[in-house]
């Protein structure tokens, strides 16, 4: 194949891979969900992958055994391959066969990429054969102008899709860094009562020990320290109060900025593990399922 038809082939496999999958989820959750990693009708690993099958490997057609082993070979490769690298980039696994047997770090399992050898044996021996006669159809320089526009497309999505995904790792940092103040907050009310009930208990004796010895003046001024303090004690607890009632607030305000941006991918990709702030994530998950 040309470069010109190899780019076509990408990206009507990466629209039928798509299809492929809305479809499969429609029947799964009975409602609409848009499958692909990016926000376009389009899933550009089912394009890699069934374009490097029928480049490399229609040339085995005639050996069916050779082609069908090739082709769980190859897909096997492409997808633990882009499933490592995405993990590694977006600090995330989009998707977990931990649970199958016969996995490979939970990137692969041999039960999908048996199949996977299946769909492309009849890819390659059925349905390319088509595609390609239909692809020929169309005018050369109609097919260039339009992968340009599918191009410019496909790219600005991809940006767009990173650096929502790349935020929405920040956001999940600080919401972990205002969970993690909230803990302490709350060990510091913990310590600040058992200090407290201590101190009142020293003081209680020790006053109960002297208040025979006290003049009335002496009791006078006790009583204007503890009232002191007492204030002061009050003050520190309204303004800590208030800060964790800020920091839950910013907490929410967060929560709900990651389930606009990023609803459409934590429901495409539901059993997302992120590497970092798994129990923030989860936490945003089970918000989002409860709306």
């Amino acid at each position: 194949m040309s470069v010109y038809y190899v780019v076509l082939s990408f990206f009507v496999y990466g629209f039928l891979g798509w299809c492929t999958e809305v479809a499969f989820a429609a029947v799964k959750e009975r409602y609409f969900v848009n499958r692909g990693f990016l926000n376009g009708p389009i899933c550009p690993i089912y394009g890699l992958g069934v374009t490097a099958v029928v480049f490399f490997l229609t040339r085995y057609r005639e050996n069916l055994l050779l082609l069908y082993i090739a082709s769980v070979v190859l897909v096997t490769v492409l997808e633990g391959l882009t499933g490592w690298l995405m993990e590694k980039i977006f600090h995330a696994r989009w998707w977990d066969y931990s649970e199958m047997p016969l996995n490979i770090g939970g990137y692969v399992c041999l039960l999908f990429s048996l199949i996977w050898g299946v769909a492309c044996v009849l890819i390659v021996d059925f349905i390319h054969p088509v595609t390609m006669k239909l692809l020929s159809w169309i005018p050369y320089y109609a097919g260039c102008a339009a992968l340009v526009l599918f191009m410019i497309g496909m790219f600005a999505d991809l940006y767009v899709t990173v650096a929502s995904i790349l935020k929405m790792n920040k956001r999940l940092a600080a919401m972990q860094e205002i969970a993690q103040e909230l803990h302490r907050i709350s060990d510091e009310i913990g310590e600040n009562i058992y200090e407290n009930v201590k101190d009142a208990m020293d003081h209680h004796n020790e006053i109960k020990q002297k208040s025979k010895e006290l003049s009335d003046g002496m009791e006078q001024k006790r009583k204007e320290i503890t009232d002191e303090f007492e204030q002061r004690k009050k003050k520190m607890k309204a303004e800590r109060d208030q800060r964790r009632q800020e920091l839950i607030d910013r907490y929410h305000e967060i929560s709900e900025m990651i389930q606009q941006n990023n609803q459409r991918l934590l429901k495409a990709f539901p059993r997302i593990h992120a590497k970092r702030n798994q129990e923030i994530l989860n936490y945003i998950k089970n918000r989002m399922s409860k709306k």
